[in-house]
């Protein structure tokens, strides 16, 4: 009886819980995996902001330096002559202070003054160049007619 007993009891299959163990390792290290791949992309994505936020801090430097030499020169010059200084060197007085800002502020920073004696017109262009970027130019113009500097307009 004890023989038809065991016979009729059902067999355990052993075989497929062995082809199933790890599985659930493997589930983890895919999720892992993925997990993994999301936080390159962020870190990724944290850089290229960092170099952006960079870039656009130096156009934005560029810009005020810009603006602060063309109150200078509408400040300072007493005629269209006195312009001229800032295309011959800059480098004395509160001109040279703004070079040596430039300087400070931008990497690589240079600046041209283009003067046109008859219109007035100046056009600045301030160069700079930014590691891995290149160089990059920021231009700008102002006109001062001998008018509007004297004050002794018609």
């Amino acid at each position: 009886m004890l023989q038809l007993i065991m016979k009729l009891k059902p067999q355990t299959h052993s075989r497929p819980f062995k082809r199933m163990r790890g599985i659930a390792l493997i589930e983890a290290l895919v999720g892992i995996l993925i997990f993994t791949i999301g936080i390159l992309g962020v870190v990724g994505l944290q850089a290229a902001m960092l170099r952006a936020q960079g870039s656009a801090k130096v156009r934005a430097d560029a810009a005020i330096l810009a603006s602060e030499v063309i109150g200078m020169m509408w400040t300072d010059a007493g005629s269209l002559a006195n312009l001229k200084t800032y295309t011959t060197g800059c480098n004395s007085g509160s001109c040279g202070d703004w070079v040596t800002k430039l300087a400070q502020a931008l990497p690589g920073g240079t600046a041209a003054f283009n003067l046109d004696p008859a219109s007035g017109s100046t056009t600045i262009t301030i160069t700079w160049t930014q590691p891995n970027e290149g160089t990059h130019q920021f231009i700008t113009s102002t006109s001062a007619t001998a008018c509007v500097i004297t004050l002794q307009c018609p």
